[in-house]
């Protein structure tokens, strides 16, 4: 496979339907329990309208192979906090922890969700994006916060890999989560 990927932020609805379409194909519901354990899900499912808003706010970071995009990292600033209710409690959590951690003034991103497309997995793009983000943003904030699903390890151990490190271990309706921060500053 040519691996001529390409970083960038989204721009256009075409990009924010492509990312739509992997995010659906990669849900929970549509893998069997062993491509969970093997291949990692996703699991929130965006609208199109709140993806739109949120990427007019901050647009994402998408990774292309020609037209397509194969990858994408969500950017979700805190205003959206209260327009996903399975993040509310993440809400909650990080603004904890960073009180407790005296960090409250620092400014984070919060990753709001992050896929590779099947044929394009174990290509390095998991960490592109994040580079590519990281430049992106870091001028802006000081950190990138996001949560993990417990049961998905391959998503933990990836992100560990890259220098993400565990915030909190919570429990939010009936499921554990790994919530990690990657500090930038």
């Amino acid at each position: 496979m040519n691996t001529n990927i390409s970083y960038k932020r989204a721009f256009t609805n075409e990009e924010l339907h492509q990312i739509l379409e992997l995010q659906r194909i990669n849900l929970p519901q549509g893998l069997s329990n062993s491509e969970k354990d093997k291949e990692g899900f996703v699991t929130v499912h965006h609208s199109f309208e709140l993806l739109k808003s949120m990427n007019d706010k901050c647009a994402h970071v998408i990774a292309k192979h020609n037209s397509k995009v194969v990858g994408y990292a969500l950017c979700m600033l805190q205003e959206f906090q209260k327009e996903i209710p399975v993040l509310v409690s993440m809400f909650n959590e990080i603004d904890k922890e960073l009180r407790i951690q005296n960090k409250e003034k620092l400014s984070y991103l919060t990753m709001g969700q992050i896929c590779i497309d099947k044929s394009y997995r174990k290509l390095g793009i998991f960490r592109g994006l994040y580079e590519f983000m990281r430049a992106e943003l870091n001028a802006t904030f000081n950190m990138i916060i996001t949560e993990v699903d417990g049961e998905n390890i391959r998503s933990i151990d990836a992100h560990k890999a890259i220098g993400f490190e565990v915030l909190k271990t919570y429990t939010s309706n009936d499921r554990n989560w790994e919530l990690i921060i990657w500090n930038w500053a």
